[in-house]
């Protein structure tokens, strides 16, 4: 096994470009190992929705990078109190082999005083809250497993930056699964840093032996810049890659309700069907539509050629519902 280096860089975006660098362009006899810290994140899962993950106007206010992952699962907060690490290997059977890649993990944070083990499939848990959780992704030729370690991440920051706002959000994507959690630092005998930590786990991984090292060079740093520019850093990929979804929002208002639905498709909104401006409804006949029995229509939707456009829903307390 070698240990790679990443120069201190607290950059997501980076991070991620670097890790993905390793596994597709590195080529290694021997497992990579890689430890990185970020600035304060939310790691979107390959497949979910970032809306349904996040709350927009917390993370865009404090400055919180959303970044979406290579690998499935669920969304995580990372902070400069949260040490990642990750594991890239040759060949892909160990894919879902998650005990494969904890186990050292585990035996060094019990080492340490903490109580830790692998529970479920890929969470590493202590006294049943929530320490570390995992992840992998397997190119065509190998693999990486990576997970976090909660060691002095600010919860209460984590919760307010990847609790949803108060809509309804549908879709098919996977869904974060809110767990209890804690720090490892709380659970510690003796009170060590983060960095007493990462070093722990290398001496531990390594077994007490020589740390042996793979040095990038400047063209390697070079070409991990421009993945993150032409992944991490966009939006296509960090939002717009989020499956079709509808959002609702409801509220209410002297002319009754209104229930206010976009379809979202590709992150983007394609076009939008202009509605009449609603009067307020006189009195509700007997079916609940308008009085006279006039129906209130919107214009015809405005489509680009081969893109199916968003549905707005409109919907106010006795006057139907208006597409």
């Amino acid at each position: 096994m070698r240990y790679v280096d990443n120069s201190d860089i607290h950059d997501p975006r980076l991070n991620l470009a670097f890790e993905e660098y390793l596994l597709r362009h590195v080529e290694s006899d021997e497992p990579l190992l890689l430890f990185y810290v970020n600035e304060p994140s939310v790691i979107i899962g390959r497949n979910q929705n970032t809306l349904e993950e996040i709350d927009p106007d917390y993370v865009n206010t404090h400055g919180i990078h959303v970044v979406r992952r290579l690998s499935g699962g669920g969304a995580v907060y990372h902070d400069l109190g949260n040490l990642n690490f990750s594991f890239v290997t040759n060949g892909k059977e160990h894919l879902n082999d998650f005990a494969r890649f904890t186990g050292p993990v585990v035996s060094v944070l019990r080492s340490l005083g903490v109580p830790a083990e692998l529970r479920g499939r890929s969470d590493i848990l202590v006294e049943g809250r929530k320490i570390s959780g995992n992840a992998q992704y397997a190119s065509t030729r190998r693999m990486f497993s990576h997970g976090t370690l909660l060691f002095d991440t600010d919860l209460g920051e984590m919760l307010r930056a990847i609790n949803p706002r108060r809509m309804q959000i549908e879709s098919k994507a996977v869904h974060s699964v809110r767990s209890a959690v804690a720090n490892i630092r709380e659970l510690l005998p003796r009170d060590m840093t983060l960095a007493d930590l990462r070093a722990a786990l290398l001496r531990g991984i390594f077994g007490g032996e020589t740390i042996r090292t793979y040095d990038l060079t400047g063209a390697d740093w070079l070409a991990i810049e421009d993945i993150a520019e032409r992944r991490y850093r966009l939006w296509s990929w960090n939002y717009g890659r989020s499956p079709q979804f509808n959002v609702q929002k409801s509220a209410r208002f002297p002319a009754g309700k209104i229930d206010a639905r976009i379809d979202v498709d590709e992150g983007a909104r394609a076009g939008h069907s202009p509605l009449r401006r609603l009067q307020r409804p006189a009195r509700r006949g007997r079916t609940g539509g308008p009085p006279d029995g006039r129906a209130l229509r919107p214009r015809a939707p405005q489509r680009g050629p081969g893109r199916r456009g968003p549905r707005w829903l409109l919907r106010l307390d006795g006057c139907g519902d208006v597409y």
